[in-house]
């Protein structure tokens, strides 16, 4: 019996393990359960306030929009009310009470160094015209070097604003008996317009040289020019120079062409095109390698028939070079033509090519020698075909034009053809062998 009683007593405590086991687990598992339901419970809380902030802060902007709104209205109505006013004073002919400060149509910046006397007569000649439309075209001179009667000169004068480029880096020449010069203004350009594009945050800069005179319509034309930039883009530079501008082959002041040949001579870039030339600007000979076609990429430049520049320096870098022939005989426009109401729409690319094909197209052609002797003759514009660089020199000697050449281009030329005046108002054109095909005649 007492046997049978020990072994109930084991069989109770062996059942009773599990079940206490169990009640632990069970335990365990209601306050997990439980801490989950506390955190469930402080999560819908705090997302409950959450919302209550967001609806809070919803509420605060909608007042504010509101706010907003009544602030615009009476701001529409206050520039209402102003605008009224505005167009009554005009009515009265108060056309402005404060101006806005008009931005610049271009900077003109004149490139000197070492001719005190040269630049004086530039800068009065600038001034005679720049005067009335000072705020438009602010005047610059840039001196390389440390000339003191060329500084002086400059510093003269009141309204303008003076730069001095001091350059003492030795210059190595590229090829032996080069002219140091023509680096040192390759230097002095990149400086010069690196100040006025990048410091001085102009968008459009005039450059031109210590020994010119310009036109009484000097700054009109390229106001015009400009403007016509903005629209095309295939444009690179707006020139006031025809290197065929002599008196005997210029006659009408108010026709304008398009060139793939850069004249240079006082000329306008934008800043969007020295952004890309100012990286790899050359060592020298910057004009030369601006007719390069891998820098002009195809576009082409502005020129008028009659130069708005006079080149007077027989003196300087090219020590007179073909001064007498080509440059003393330049003919300086000096009709005041009124730009403004002028339609240059004609010299827009898509439209120029048709325009100037029409031209050509109807003069008329003669061949053979005796050009010269030939067009005499003929009543009317003539055209003149070329086989070649060394056919076109020769007729270009008969007439007496420019007959150089750079990078396959002839000066002044479009598509090959260069245009001049002869007897007058007789246009001569000289076509090179492909210029009709790109002209589109046949």
């Amino acid at each position: 019996m007492r046997r049978c009683s020990c072994d109930y007593r084991y069989l109770l405590l062996v059942a009773a393990v599990p079940f206490i086991y169990i009640q632990m687990r069970l335990f365990a598992t209601q306050s997990e359960y439980a801490d989950r339901l506390n955190d469930a419970i402080e999560a819908e809380n705090q997302c409950t306030r959450q919302t209550r902030l967001l609806i809070d802060q919803i509420s605060m902007q909608q007042g504010r929009l509101l706010s907003l709104e009544e602030e615009k209205k009476r701001q529409d109505l206050e520039c209402s009310q102003l605008r009224a006013l505005v167009q009554d004073l005009q009515r009265k002919g108060v056309e402005k009470l404060v101006g806005d400060v008009q931005a610049p149509v271009a900077a003109v910046v004149v490139m000197a160094c070492n001719r005190a006397d040269y630049l004086d007569r530039t800068i009065k000649s600038i001034l005679t015209y720049q005067s009335p439309v000072a705020s438009q075209y602010p005047l610059f001179i840039s001196q390389d070097g440390p000339d003191p009667k060329v500084k002086s000169t400059a510093l003269s004068y009141d309204h303008l604003t003076y730069m001095q480029h001091l350059d003492y880096e030795p210059v190595h020449t590229e090829r032996p008996g080069e002219m140091i010069a023509y680096y040192k203004i390759a230097r002095h350009y990149k400086w010069a317009l690196d100040q006025l594009f990048y410091k001085h945050k102009f968008s459009r800069v005039i450059i031109l040289e210590d020994d010119m005179e310009i036109a009484p319509d000097f700054f009109d034309f390229f106001e015009a020019g400009a403007a016509l930039m903005d629209r095309d883009k295939s444009i690179m530079a707006i020139s006031s120079w025809n290197d065929n501008g002599q008196k005997q082959f210029v006659h009408d002041p108010y026709v304008l062409y398009r060139s793939d040949f850069f004249p240079g001579l006082g000329w306008m870039l934008t800043r969007s095109t020295w952004d890309e030339l100012s990286p790899k600007w050359p060592k020298a000979y910057w004009d030369d390698w601006l007719r390069l076609q891998e820098n002009h990429k195809g576009r082409q430049f502005i020129r008028p028939e009659v130069c708005r520049t006079y080149n007077f320096g027989e003196h300087g870098s090219s020590m007179g070079q073909f001064f007498k022939q080509y440059l003393e005989p330049i003919k300086l426009n000096d009709v005041q033509v009124d730009w403004k109401s002028m339609d240059l729409s004609y010299l827009e690319e898509d439209k120029y090519v048709e325009h100037f094909a029409d031209l050509v197209k109807k003069a008329t052609h003669i061949q053979g020698s005796n050009a010269v002797l030939k067009a005499s003759n003929i009543n009317g514009d003539v055209r003149i075909l070329y086989r070649d660089q060394p056919n076109f020199e020769e007729i270009a000697s008969q007439f007496g034009i420019f007959e150089e050449w750079k990078d396959g281009v002839p000066r002044g030329a479009y598509k090959g053809v260069v245009v001049f005046r002869y007897q007058t108002q007789k246009r001569v054109f000289l076509v090179g062998p492909d210029s009709l095909g790109q002209l589109g005649i046949r």
